[in-house]
């Protein structure tokens, strides 16, 4: 399996979802928790991956490359492209 990350704050639905996901696909991730500097962390993934306009969570980055958030990883599992991503 590939590196999975995932860029969380401790408030967010959509992040307990995204892991919730991850978990019943049985995904080994490291959890990123920024709520303490959130707003510092919002702007360096902004920069880093390049993000136009507001940086929300979660953040799920697959690799390196960065797919977006909740709802895209419910895309790319029901498509089966997540599939795909994970795999060695």
């Amino acid at each position: 399996m590939k590196e999975v990350l995932i860029y969380t704050v401790d408030y967010c639905p959509f992040c307990k979802k995204a892991e919730m996901l991850l978990n019943q696909k049985n995904v080994k991730y490291k959890k990123v928790n920024i709520t303490e500097n959130e707003k510092e962390y919002r702007q360096k993934l902004s920069q880093y991956y390049d993000i136009k306009g507001k940086v929300t969570v979660p953040q799920i980055i697959i690799d390196g490359r960065r797919i977006g958030g909740s709802d895209d990883l419910e895309r790319l599992s029901l498509s089966g492209e997540l599939d795909k991503l994970l795999k060695d």
